[in-house]
């Protein structure tokens, strides 16, 4: 799995049943976020590549994100689980 924050990028192990989100706190990845819940949308990132990687979206992502954004890649890395391991490459990217 490759992780990039605002500054930091890392190569780390997939861990499934933990979000994008966990794994970037975890390897202290400067991730943005704030409520954990889906619902701030700091914690925006791009799939680049592995979303068959990652459990489906969540009503909280549905919630907060429009469809074009999901068929660009964009999930919300606190909802978004790893469900099995594989290449996952992704990139916070934040509305502000």
């Amino acid at each position: 799995m490759q992780l990039k924050g605002r500054t930091i990028e890392k190569t780390i192990v997939p861990e499934p049943g933990k979000t994008i989100l966990q794994h970037a706190k975890d390897h202290e990845i400067d991730w943005q976020h704030m409520c954990k819940r889906g619902t701030c949308a700091r914690c925006r990132c791009q799939v680049m590549e592995g979303l068959q990687f990652l459990e489906e979206p969540t009503q909280a992502e549905h919630s907060r994100l429009d469809p074009e954004e999901f068929d660009e890649g964009f999930r919300l890395g606190c909802q978004a689980v790893v469900k099995a391991p594989g290449k996952i490459v992704a990139r916070n990217k934040t509305y502000f």
